[in-house]
């Protein structure tokens, strides 16, 4: 008889694996997006499960809409989300950089070289890094406005609506300039509505004085005006409509006079609250949308036209808190609390037609609220996907020039902070001894992966530009990057190729801590 082995993991074995599973895994998602990093990275299109299309080379956006099974590979999903959160921008270089240092964490476990080792000697590497970008950054003026554009370009030059930059920078950073107060050391971006109406080009986007209402237009049922010059503006959360009885209830009604009697007071009912309304001075009425029953009816509608006054249904609960700050009004939930103290006021409030739909803009509003101003920018386009890239593409360089008002200094793009960190790592790790020298230079060699892509995805020849790179930051050229559009190497301040400090100092900092978070695992539990 044979004598049949088995084979059992030992505890050492088995952590291997689970680690080399989990590195595999994490570095697929990093190999997924890493062709769309840079100016010219590939876009990818995206079908969800009801068939909708999401063409965009935005990092977070792509990493969302992922169905990632593995529970490490989520981790950096939930990295790129942290990213976004943090910075705004670089959430592919994030994920990408963290695929590499697993990678390297890959061939040092093979070394034989302990995790927590490793994971202690990547965290000197990093504080060392971050130095590094500290001290390489230039410091920056808000008042500054041609460099805030400058940076605001180079968030935009990798994304689909690259070719409208020019119109979109100067519109993304007066937005935010338009709200932030000279000592202010994060901006709420929330105090920015982005409003999006098919039609026209990219082109067409514009930054609007006040507000714009783009699924929202005034109601014509009655007649009623469509333009009011010198508008006084209320908002209510109550309905100009009938009064509903409970959801249990039921009235009956057995004759003609009853049913009279009912029509009659409910005439009277909702011509006692436009009186009200009419009382206060109102011109331009904007009614909150209602679930349970309808924000208004004809009567109402009849009663607010004749008095020449506009009415604008169906604005989100959401919007409220917005509308009031840039109008400078406060909402009403019932008609008794609805005065004229309660208005707010602007130079114009008209209905526009653009493209198939319409809008309404107001403008001309004072916008000095106490809890801070506010910004409102109309996006045009002429097909949904490039509105919403446009949108996400926008949002990015608001967030960049947040990134720029919480820490002020400015780095060249271009692959240029990577390499000087990989050299300057490479120095510093001389330094050291035994183990921790080795885990250090490899974590100096992990950073080259950017400009590496950066070559790889414009069709430019890798490795002889980034040994070419690398020969320009020994020389001292610390601002030397690469230049996608000329294929060299050039200085990056020079071509307005720049970035701010707390991007990438972010993103080093998240996709190390990641990496060694990962590093950390020896065993996967499953539970139900």
């Amino acid at each position: 008889m044979s004598a049949t082995k088995e084979r059992t993991f030992t505890g050492s074995e088995k952590s291997k694996s689970v680690r080399s599973t989990n590195i595999t895994a994490a570095k697929a998602v990093a190999d997924a997006i890493r062709t769309s990093l840079g100016p010219r990275g590939m876009d990818k299109m995206i079908k969800d499960s009801k068939g909708e299309v999401t063409i965009t080379n935005d990092g977070a956006t792509i990493l969302k809409q992922m169905e990632v099974v593995h529970p490490t590979a989520k981790m950096l999903v939930e990295l790129s989300k942290a990213q976004d959160i943090e910075a705004g921008d670089g959430t592919t270089s994030v994920v990408v950089l963290a695929g590499s240092l697993l990678s390297t964490c890959n061939g040092l476990l093979d070394k034989g070289i302990h995790p927590s080792l490793i994971s202690d000697s990547f965290k000197l590497a990093v504080n060392k890094a971050s130095e590094v970008l500290e001290e390489m950054s230039n410091k920056l003026d808000l008042n500054d406005e041609e460099a805030l554009i400058k940076i605001a370009s180079t968030s935009l030059a990798s994304k689909i609506v690259s070719q409208h930059s020019q119109e979109l920078a100067p519109i993304a950073v007066r937005a935010v300039m338009n709200i932030v107060k000279p000592d202010d050391d994060n901006v709420d971006l929330r105090n920015i509505k982005v409003s999006k109406k098919l039609g026209g080009t990219v082109d067409d986007t514009e930054l609007v004085n006040g507000l714009v209402f783009a699924t929202n237009h005034a109601a014509h049922a009655a007649g009623g005006p469509t333009r009011v010059a010198n508008p006084k503006i209320g908002l209510i959360q109550f309905c100009l409509s009938s009064p509903k009885t409970d959801m249990e209830n039921s009235v009956v009604v057995h004759d003609y006079q009853a049913m009279d009697r009912i029509l009659r007071e409910e005439r009277k009912y909702i011509v006692g609250l436009c009186q009200k309304i009419v009382q206060t001075g109102c011109n331009v009425l904007l009614i909150q949308k209602s679930v349970l029953r309808d924000a208004t009816n004809d009567l109402s509608l009849f009663y607010l036209a004749k008095n020449k006054i506009m009415v604008i249904k169906d604005i989100e609960r959401d919007d409220v808190d917005f509308i009031s700050r840039t109008l400078g009004l406060t909402p009403a939930a019932h008609v008794d609390q609805f005065t004229s103290d309660k208005l707010g006021t602007a130079e114009l409030c008209e209905e526009e037609t653009v493209g198939e739909g319409k809008i309404v803009r107001i403008t001309g509003v004072q916008n000095d609220h106490p809890s801070g101003k506010t910004s409102s920018i109309l996006i045009r386009g002429s097909n949904q996907l490039i509105i919403d890239e446009a949108d996400r593409s926008l949002h990015d360089a608001l967030c960049v020039i947040r990134s720029l008002v919480k820490k002020r200094a400015l780095l060249p793009g271009g692959g240029a902070p990577e390499t000087e960190i990989s050299i300057r790592l490479m120095e510093y790790s001389r330094q050291l001894i035994g183990a921790e020298a080795i885990c250090v230079r490899a974590f100096a060699e992990a950073f080259e992966i950017i400009p590496y892509t950066l070559a790889e995805n414009a069709g430019l020849n890798p490795i002889s530009l980034v040994t070419e790179l690398r020969n320009r930051h020994i020389e001292g050229d610390k601002n030397a990057g690469i230049n996608v559009r000329r294929g060299g190497i050039t200085n990056m301040l020079d071509e307005n190729v720049i970035q701010p400090l707390l991007v990438t100092l972010s993103a080093v900092r998240l996709a190390t801590e990641c990496v060694r978070m990962i590093l950390k695992i020896d065993e996967v539990v499953m539970v139900r």
